[in-house]
């Protein structure tokens, strides 16, 4: 009873006044609860609060007692009485009368998203002969209760070059628009849409957002941005949408293909994923401090692709809106601190004559260049006294201070540190060491057609010596608290059991598991979003409290039960395109303006801009350029000259020459700190991070881009060629082809008639006819509606 007592009088006032205001259930500032005793007892982030028994090693009273680096409570030290009672009671062994049972680490939470997924009876509808499929019933039923009719379907038209352009990215020709229109059976459109689904493109189309998720670029990023090959993950990313590879597979081989029994050569390939990473090869950096940065960065990514939650919000502290703590922040970076980054060489047998020759010749260049370096190295120290000696009072006060006073100092007396600074100033300013340091460095840097590390794929690879982890106090790598182990967040359901330490593995197969609400959801809601220009939610990235709630929350969750049963993109993507509001028609009346601005109700399709590598690829492909290679490595599409020179890193930007240069969109070469401007001007993320939603804007710079920059002018003259080579000669059916070629549909009589006019203006002038049509084609690369999905 004494002790209760001493509790109720002494001890819980002072928790109260002092600790609970950061330190509670709620709060948990650094991962501690001081609420409760089991709280107090399983202590935080810096490990165990209090040694029942022994105040001396307990920290809750060194810090209290302000004698290490850690000093509490915040508002200024406590008076010595109350220290003094807490040493006490921590002699006492903590009695708490009453105690509550706190559930420590498994935060509660009735957030939507942590819910089961619901399998959702379809809702009952007036207008039973509009839908199509299930999606179209939930639809149909909000906008019932909306009092919002549907939109008529499109016309069929408007219909191939909308599902052509969401599943391949390209525009139909004119050959297929026609082959569609003539189909009069029930189920032409299904026939259609299958047959889009079995191209290679489809991988192509699908791909390129996997690969923003994934932040795929072609360097290294931060300072020096040095190239790196990545494209055979990219590879392997397109054939696995192709082959319809079962999503739980496609998840489980990025995280952890390596893990696999038997692991073959594309399932490390494709844990590349979390090669993206980027990389600081700067002098003088610490390299355990970037590598940890690109442990962050798997985690955070890992969190808002697959778990659609801002996990890296808790590597510094607490998440301030959601159940996830900092400590299950570390259980996730426990996951990803135990690999090494090895490079696999990748030769088939096909190429092997072929790269045993390359690397010969590459390794006999090399050594050529390293020797013309060490000679012109050699003679440095003659040339740096000659050049010293020339120099007069007019050279000398034109050079950097630092050097000014090094040359002060009498040869003979200088340091060591004075000469080689002096000799890399030197160095950097001898044109000659410059020529043949940057051809050595082009040579062994850039993956170009001599280099053999096109050979080679970065991957992950567990380590033989796991690591210990733990929680790094403010995201600090220096400051460590707690030993941690490898788990997922607790307000999340429990990993399955493991045969000892948790792999990569065990995580990947978590986040497909029937039991996690979050990954299934979050997945269908992206691909939704691309259809349909938002998600159901319409935050992608935050399923969390700060997200938006889902617009229509049984049809999210219809979709990631059947997505969860057949776990195939091919039949997700077959459901939504071949439903009734997906082929309803985009024209916007005054009553859905006023009513449902945003379309969240999806009383019409959007009509939406399309993406920046897709505007590029409808111009080549309207113009013949295309070349429809797949897969490979990437390519040096033209830009304006000396763009990456603006920017560091070893990389001759030479601009591709024959099919090379008219390759997809997807396939141009992404310098993260000089990315390709015609992409950057339609919203294409730089790839320094994870990306699940595109901006998308529009500007004045846009237009001038799509009539001016040189590969659209080249598309142009291309356009204007291919309209004379295969229309008839007479000028109505030839500007009816190319207008086909862009838009699809056919001219109107307004838009023949000023298209025309036009074209007599520029054949009045007296240029050749294909200068003639090529002012006609570049106004037809630049219309609103040819880089328009409608």
């Amino acid at each position: 009873m004494e002790s209760d007592q001493f509790f109720e009088m002494r001890i819980r006032p002072l928790l109260h006044n002092h600790c609970l205001s950061c330190h509670s259930e709620e709060k948990r500032s650094s991962g501690l609860s001081l609420e409760s005793r089991e709280g107090i007892l399983a202590g935080g982030n810096r490990g165990h609060s209090v040694e029942p028994a022994n105040p001396d090693a307990s920290l809750l009273i060194q810090a209290v007692q302000q004698t290490g680096a850690l000093k509490m409570p915040l508002g200024g030290r406590l008076q010595e009485s109350q220290i003094a009672d807490l040493r006490r009671w921590v002699e006492m062994g903590l009695p708490w009368p009453a105690a509550k049972s706190a559930v420590v680490g498994k935060p509660a939470t009735d957030h939507w998203s942590f819910q089961p997924v619901a399998v959702a009876s379809l809702p009952e509808v007036k207008r039973a002969e509009w839908p199509r499929n299930p999606i179209d019933r939930f639809i149909l039923a909000r906008l019932e209760r909306e009092g919002l009719p549907p939109s008529p379907e499109a016309d069929r038209t408007t219909l191939i070059r909308r599902v052509s352009l969401d599943l391949l990215g390209l525009p139909p020709s004119p050959a297929e628009v026609d082959e569609f229109l003539a189909d009069r059976r029930p189920d032409a459109y299904e026939r259609l849409v299958d047959r889009l689904l079995r191209s290679p493109h489809y991988g192509e189309r699908w791909g390129r957002h996997w690969l923003d998720a994934a932040r795929y670029a072609d360097t290294n990023g931060f300072g020096f941005d040095n190239p790196r090959v990545m494209w055979r993950w990219r590879d392997w990313v397109i054939h696995a949408f192709n082959r319809d590879l079962p999503f739980d597979r496609f998840v489980i081989e990025q995280l952890a293909g390596d893990l696999l029994p038997d692991a073959t050569v594309e399932q490390k390939i494709a844990t590349g994923f979390h090669r993206n990473t980027m990389i600081n090869q700067e002098g003088g950096v610490d390299q355990e401090q970037y590598r940890i940065e690109a442990v962050f960065d798997r985690v955070a990514t890992t969190g808002a692709v697959f778990l659609g939650l801002t996990v890296g919000c808790a590597q510094c502290h607490d998440h301030k809106y959601d159940p996830v703590s900092q400590r299950d922040f570390y259980r996730l970076f426990a996951f990803f601190n135990d690999q090494d980054e090895p490079t696999l060489t990748v030769v088939t047998p096909s190429e092997v004559e072929t790269y045993r020759r390359l690397k010969a010749q590459f390794d006999l260049e090399r050594l050529r260049l390293q020797a013309e370096l060490a000679r012109r190295n050699a003679e440095i120290p003659d040339l740096m006294t000659r050049w010293e000696r020339a120099l007069t009072d007019e050279d000398r006060k034109k050079l950097p201070g630092n050097f000014r006073q090094i040359l002060d100092v009498p040869g003979g007396r200088r340091t060591l540190e004075q000469v080689q600074d002096l000799e890399k100033f030197f160095k950097e300013n001898d044109a000659i060491y410059q020529e043949r340091a940057t051809a050595l460095e082009l040579l062994v840097d850039t993956p170009n057609a001599r280099n053999p590390n096109r050979y080679t794929a970065m991957v992950l690879a567990e380590r033989d010596n796991p690591r210990s982890s733990y929680v790094l106090m403010g995201g600090d790598f220096l400051r460590r608290g707690v030993e941690v182990s490898a788990g997922v967040p607790a307000v999340l359901p429990a990993l399955a059991k493991t045969n000892g330490r948790p792999t990569r593995l065990d995580l990947a197969q978590w986040l497909v598991s029937d039991n996690n609400p979050l990954t299934a959801r979050v997945t269908v809601n992206r691909v939704w979003q691309q259809y349909f220009g938002r998600g159901l939610v319409k935050t992608p990235e935050d399923f969390g409290a700060q997200g938006e709630r889902p617009s229509h929350p049984e049809l999210l969750d219809w979709l990631a039960s059947e997505f969860r049963r057949d776990r195939s993109w091919k039949s997700l993507h077959r459901r939504i395109v071949t439903s009734a509001t997906y082929r309803q028609s985009s024209r916007v009346t005054p009553q859905l303006r006023d009513r449902d601005p945003d379309n969240v109700l999806l009383a019409r399709f959007p009509r939406l801009r399309v993406e920046a590598e897709t505007v590029r690829d409808i111009a080549l492909a309207a113009s013949g350029l295309l070349n429809p290679q797949v897969g490979g490595p990437s390519v040096f599409a033209p830009q304006p000259s000396r763009i990456t020179d603006l920017s560091r890193g070893n990389l001759a930007w030479v601009d591709a020459t024959g099919p090379d240069r008219y390759r997809r969109g997807m396939y141009t070469f992404w310098k993260r700190t000089s990315p390709y401007p015609a992409f950057t001007t339609f919203d294409a993320p730089a790839a320094d991070f994870t990306t699940v939603r595109r901006n998308r804007s529009n500007t004045p710079l846009q237009a001038l881009t799509t009539l001016n920059e040189a590969l659209f002018v080249e598309a142009a003259q291309g356009l204007a060629r291919r309209v004379l080579r295969e229309a008839p000669a007479q000028d109505a059916a030839r500007l009816r082809h190319a207008f086909r070629l862009c838009l699809a549909r056919e001219p109107a009589s307004g838009e023949r008639d000023t298209l025309l006019s036009l074209l007599k203006t520029e054949q009045d002038r007296g240029p050749t006819p294909e200068r003639a049509w090529f002012a006609v084609a570049r106004v037809l690369l630049n219309l609103d509606e040819t880089i328009t999905r409608e």
